[in-house]
């Protein structure tokens, strides 16, 4: 008798830890809003270049810096500066990009500059007399730029394997993010961008691309 209610008493504790654990499991899933790459068996895309040898490769030194900006949250101002840079606090949302890259060593400023003195037909937007303090911040330049020195990948939001943290997305000709490391629900990654908003990291990729279609996804390419 002693034997059966040992017996009895651990099958229903293992029936309740059973329970208990199929009611964490739902609850997580139920109202996690957000997911990663790990999530949906999604490998992280690592770049074999460490730019400024920090001991973090490029691909996530650029969402690094992306984040800090996303923290940093300067006020939405769109002017023009002598020298090109805007103060930390200010900023719009082609300054989320050069200051992404300026974490992992890179000065887009000087890469986009250099490329339009050699190629100045291949950007509309400038005419026939280059800028330096604005061209680098202008989306339509960033556009071509990547378009020409980078990987261009799909614009396709379902193959969400493909949209890898540090990603630069453009939308239309007149806004551009870094693609978070954070994903909804669907697996579709989460933006950092500056659009004045509250959140500059936020679940709007999909509602955005609605709104203002894709027109670019580049990856920065690897010395």
């Amino acid at each position: 008798m002693k034997k059966f209610k040992t017996i009895f008493f651990t099958i229903v504790i293992l029936f309740i830890i059973i329970c208990v654990s199929i009611l964490v499991f739902l609850f997580y899933h139920t109202h996690k809003t957000e997911y990663y790459a790990e999530d949906f068996e999604i490998e992280i895309i690592k770049s074999k270049t460490d730019y400024d040898n920090d001991g973090i490769d490029d691909y996530t030194d650029i969402l690094q810096g992306a984040k800090a900006e996303a923290e940093r949250k300067p006020t939405y101002k769109s002017t023009y500066y002598a020298g090109g840079y805007p103060p930390d606090t200010e900023g719009v949302c082609t300054d989320v990009i050069w200051r992404a890259l300026r974490d992992a060593g890179y000065s887009l400023k000087d890469m986009v500059d250099e490329d339009i003195k050699q190629n100045i037909s291949e950007y509309p937007r400038v005419e026939d007399k280059p800028d330096p303090n604005i061209d680098f911040r202008r989306v339509p330049n960033l556009k071509v730029y990547f378009e020409r020195n980078h990987i261009v990948l799909t614009t396709d939001l379902n193959k969400i394997e493909e949209w890898q943290p540090g990603d630069i997305v453009v939308f239309g000709n007149s806004h551009i993010g870094i693609i978070s490391d954070k994903r909804n629900k669907k697996g579709i990654p989460y933006l950092l961008h500056n659009g004045g908003q509250p959140i500059r990291e936020e679940d709007i990729l999909e509602l955005y691309n609605q709104y203002e279609q894709i027109t670019g996804h580049f990856r920065l390419r690897e010395i």
